[in-house]
């Protein structure tokens, strides 16, 4: 007998870390919530970071998903800026993780291919996929539907991984 997953996507920015809660059911999905958790650009690197575990760990505690899913971090020409990110994206690991998540990374398009079918696509066709798959689905800003695609992108490929996992520990 198959169980309800509960699967948080997270789309890690220094100043904007999107979250989305989907539930799946077999091949069925259902849109739970969704928001942004931000950090204040005035404040030092560190408050900054703590902003963001304090915020997704609200996320978590208020959620209590089974499961957890991080986008990869893409490398900019910037590489301060790109450190920055890579910190925050520490954060989104971090947070599940010490909730006894399983967090899987997904490289950004290998979510737009779960989503739309292709790896290379604008936000619109996402948000579009989104609204197709999940009608009731609630989303404000980029970062939330980013981050509710991961968590689409984790209930299409958890199957495989579980059963991966299954196989190295047996």
């Amino acid at each position: 007998m198959q169980n309800t997953i509960r699967i948080i996507g997270i789309d890690p920015g220094l100043r904007r870390t999107g979250w989305g809660i989907i539930e799946t059911l077999g091949n069925s999905l259902r849109f739970v919530a969704s928001g942004t958790v931000t950090s204040d650009g005035e404040m030092d690197l560190a408050s900054r970071l703590c902003q963001l575990h304090d915020g997704l760990a609200d996320v978590v505690h208020s959620y209590q998903p089974h499961e957890a899913a991080v986008e990869q971090t893409f490398v900019n020409k910037d590489a301060t800026a790109t450190l920055k990110l890579g910190q925050a994206r520490g954060i989104a690991m971090l947070v599940p993780a010490r909730a006894g998540l399983r967090v899987a990374e997904y490289a950004p398009n290998a979510v737009k291919k779960a989503v739309i079918g292709v790896g290379h696509g604008e936000k619109q066709q996402i948000h579009m996929m989104l609204k197709v798959l999940m009608p009731k689905v609630e989303f404000k800003g980029n970062d939330a539907a980013d981050a509710l695609a991961i968590a689409i992108c984790h209930a299409h490929n958890r199957q495989a991984i579980t059963s991966r996992l299954a196989a190295l520990a047996g």
